[in-house]
């Protein structure tokens, strides 16, 4: 059976794609967690990863670790992770890329922290522009090809690419049109996101970088995770 390093749920948006992915399309594995540390994680994941990163597959002597490769390999192997049709599926490619190699300034100002809840000071220009981007393709994705996910009717890799962002949005109040709030309410309603939340709400470990981002680009108005 399939191996699956990850990290800190709380933290971890790159864990949670193929984690997510395999979950909801069914797919078995083991779960190894592995938690982040403050300053470098990388002797602790050069243990199972080659890139000192997670997430990393195990597939018996097959390691892969970069989150684009899992989707792959488990596409060889798994009916369903891209669309069948030949327009959905480089569609869903090519927005999967992008949000793998793109959004960094979302991704830097609004780290995945799913248990909290932060009033941000403000949306700067390039903030701004990364969520007309998301909009936009979010919108383009559900009206070409008729929903409720991106690429159709089937939740998919594509959908789990965007899975963090959907906590995001819940965890800074990122303001969004009304499609894509509503997309992004229904990747936090699938029964794996509400996994993944709850054994968040139970980490007691908090990651110094991550907890600083926070109050520096907001007011924190909650936190529903447990005490250690």
């Amino acid at each position: 059976m399939y191996e699956l390093y990850i990290a800190n749920k709380n933290y971890s948006s790159w864990s949670l794609r193929p984690w997510l992915l395999m979950v909801e399309r069914g797919i078995a594995f083991h779960e190894r967690p592995v938690a982040l540390r403050d300053g470098s994680s990388w002797e602790a994941f050069r243990r199972f990863s080659p890139s000192g990163k997670v997430p990393c597959l195990r597939d018996g002597d097959t390691v892969v670790w970069e989150s684009l490769a899992i989707v792959e390999y488990l596409a060889e192997r798994h009916p369903g992770v891209w669309p069948d049709e030949a327009r959905a599926r480089a569609w869903a490619r090519c927005v999967a890329a992008e949000m793998h190699a793109g959004f960094t300034t979302l991704r830097s100002t609004c780290p995945m922290n799913c248990a909290v809840r932060v009033r941000l000071h403000g949306i700067d220009a390039p903030l701004r522009r990364d969520l007309d981007r998301l909009s936009e393709l979010w919108n383009e994705g559900l009206a070409c090809f008729g929903g409720p996910f991106l690429a159709g009717p089937a939740f998919g890799a594509v959908d789990a690419f965007f899975a963090p962002v959907a906590w995001r949005i819940h965890s800074y109040g990122l303001a969004l049109d009304e499609a894509s709030l509503a997309y992004a309410q229904r990747l936090r309603g699938l029964p794996g996101m509400q996994r993944w939340y709850a054994d968040a709400l139970t980490e007691t470990a908090r990651l110094a970088d991550s907890e600083a981002t926070a109050r520096r680009v907001g007011t924190v108005l909650e936190d529903g995770r447990a005490t250690a």
